[in-house]
Parts: C-alpha cells; structure tokens; sequence
C-alpha cells in the first residue's frame, strides 16, 4: 500500500524558474518517482493552473492568495496571513495523512487546527526572519526597507508555530544548526532538490561571464548592479539572465557595450546559458539556505567565482573561486576565460556534489515523515 502525504506550496510549482519552487516541483516528482501519493495544496497568484502537475500528484487544489490590504495589517507576517484560507484546513482533513508545510508562508492553518491524527512538518526555506532582514538591508526603496525590515520583526515571533510541528525540515546545514538549538521540534536536514543527476560537460563555445538570478528580490538587484560594476568598461561579455526584468538594472547594463540582459522563457534556455558561458558569477549579501543557482552552475557550468557567503557552510567551497572584491573578481574573470575546464576539475566537482543527489534526499525525506 502506498504512503499518502500532502503538500502545501506558497506558489504554483510550475514551471520551476526560481529557486523556492524548483525545490518543491523536484520534490514532489523524486516523491512521486518512488511511490508516495501526493496531494498538493498550492497557492495561485499569477500562473494559473498547470496540467503537468496532474503527473505527480493524486489531487492538486488551488487557493488565491489575499490581497495586501486585506493582509498587512495583521498581527501576523504578510507571506502568512496573505496564504490564510478555510477551506485548505478542510481539505488537508479529508484524507487522513502527515502534512508537509512548504516554508513558513503556508503555515497559517497551524494556528487555526491542531490536525489531530495527522502529523505536521515544516521544510523551512530560510531563516526567514534572518531572511527578511537583509531583504530591508539590500533594499534601495524607503517602502521596501520599511516593509521588509517589519517583516522581518514579525516573523520572529512568529516563528515559534515550529514548535507545533512534528518535525522541521532544513535545508542547510547552517539553518539545521539554527533550528535544531532553537526549538525540541526534531530537525533534519534534507538536501535542496533539483534537476539535475550529473555534472554535465559544458560546451563552453562563448568566452562570456554569466549571473542569473530572480530580479524581484533585493539582493538579486543589489548582487547584478554590483556585477556589472566589476565588468563594465572592460572586454569581458558580461550577461545577466532572469525571468523578470528590473529597471534599474536594464538602465546600467544599457550604458555598457559588454553588457547585455537576456529574458528567460523556460528552465532549458538558463541550463542552455550556464553550460555555454566559461565563468558563471554569483554574489550574495546575506547568508541564508542554500542558493539553488550555485547548485545549478556547478551542475551545468564550467568556473564558478562566487563570494564567500555564497558558499560559506556548503560543502561546495572547493568547487568554486572565492573573490571578496571587484577587483579579485576581475581578476579571476581574466585568468579563467582562458582556462579548460579540466576532466580532473569535473571529477572534483562531482564528488563535492554527491550529496545533493536528489533521489537520496527524497529517502530521506520519507523516512524522516514517516518513521517518526
């Protein structure tokens, strides 16, 4: 007999172009790949409902996420109360099985039902508060840094709904530390899911340098203009790829000839980008989870230059070129573009990745909600 689980996801997890919905959409296809009937709650603001879903999971129910107004002004944090909905708790009572709560976000139902016979885990995407936090401090917007920076205040207090969970789910070994010393909750720390089975042989046919990122957040924005700042006025082609376009961004790389702003459509068309550019530049200003665009270039790229926080309680320091400065980052650049990509370099990188297979962490997983 199959094991039953429900799923409940702060956005569509489909198509899986950022990194919080790769994790979940991979997740839920390595559980389904190994016998586990999924029903998926999910949250839509945006994407619609998405058919390719109905491969993985049993049932797929879809909820509208509130308005701002009718959401901010609640004692609890926005990316919670905006996901607060009646009839997601009466369909996660319909059948009678553990429920896995994707990221604080979807936790709302926890402080409305206790769910008596049905075990409740939380996978934890960050430390939000910690999150939301840097959110304000990379932020240039006045409106952003106050929103955030009051998100981040309530999100710490309300962190502690945790504690009603059967288990926490981490995705870092860092936030597994966090976690496992702040709350009795048991925590274990399960890998990011992914895409990707092997270190792939890049083509490498473009002496470029690409980053990619979400252009909605903050610390992607402040993380791009801070790259372009590195390559601008130099030879190097310098790329950067995202989903969403960011003006700020748009303007600066339009004042450069060596730069250059491409507008990703589908998954294929990043891993198509990744695996022909020679270096792939990332930069972060905060510390949290793991970046599943560093796993993502490791996995299909050549030389990855990364700053330290990157990387920093990964396992991945080895794989990549650490650079604390433009000027270490245009260096490197330099150096590299010229530089195969050696068999030996791929082997190295393999074994760094090895445990971030996707199939031994969905093992885990299921022993973890399951054996509890």
């Amino acid at each position: 007999m199959s094991k039953t689980l429900h799923i409940v996801a702060f956005d569509v997890p489909y198509p899986p172009v950022y990194g919080g919905v790769i994790d979940v959409f991979y997740k839920i296809k390595a559980l389904h790949k190994l016998g586990i009937a999924i029903y998926l709650h999910t949250f839509e603001y945006g994407k619609g409902t998405q058919t390719a879903l109905e491969k993985y999971c049993v049932k797929t129910y879809y909820y509208p996420r509130k308005s701002f107004l009718k959401s901010f002004f609640s004692i609890h944090p926005f990316i919670v109360q905006s996901r607060s909905n009646k009839n997601l708790i009466t369909n996660l009572q319909v059948v009678k099985a553990p429920i896995l709560f994707e990221g604080l976000h979807t936790t709302h139902a926890l402080l409305k039902n206790s769910f008596k016979g049905q075990k409740k885990f939380v996978r934890t995407h960050n430390i939000e508060h910690v999150y939301y936090k840097g959110l304000s401090n990379s932020s240039s917007s006045l409106f952003k840094k106050i929103f955030y920076g009051i998100e981040a205040f309530k999100l710490k207090k309300y962190e502690r709904i945790l504690s009603t969970a059967e288990g926490i789910l981490t995705i870092s070994p860092f936030e597994q530390q966090y976690f496992s010393t702040q709350y009795e909750t048991p925590c274990e720390y399960i890998p990011v899911f992914h895409g990707n089975s092997t270190v792939r042989d890049a083509n490498s046919s473009k002496k470029q340098v690409l980053y990619h990122g979400d252009l909605r957040l903050s610390d992607n924005i402040k993380a791009a203009l801070y790259l372009i700042a590195v390559y601008k006025n130099t030879a190097v082609q310098f790329i950067i790829a995202s989903s969403c376009k960011n003006k700020k961004v748009l303007q600066e790389i339009n004042k450069h000839a060596n730069c250059e702003f491409i507008s990703i459509k589908n998954a294929t068309q990043i891993t198509t980008l990744i695996n022909e550019s020679q270096v792939n530049a990332l930069v972060t200003f905060q510390k949290t989870g793991i970046k599943l665009k560093l796993i993502n270039a490791l996995y299909n790229g050549n030389f990855v230059i990364t700053n330290r926080l990157m990387v920093e309680d990964t396992g991945l320091e080895n794989s990549c070129e650490i650079a604390e400065n433009k000027r270490q980052f245009l260096s490197k650049t330099k150096a590299l573009l010229d530089t195969p990509f050696s068999l030996k370099d791929r082997t190295l990188r393999s074994a760094d990745l090895s445990s971030f297979h996707t199939e031994t962490s969905a093992k885990k997983l299921i022993d973890f909600i399951f054996k509890l």
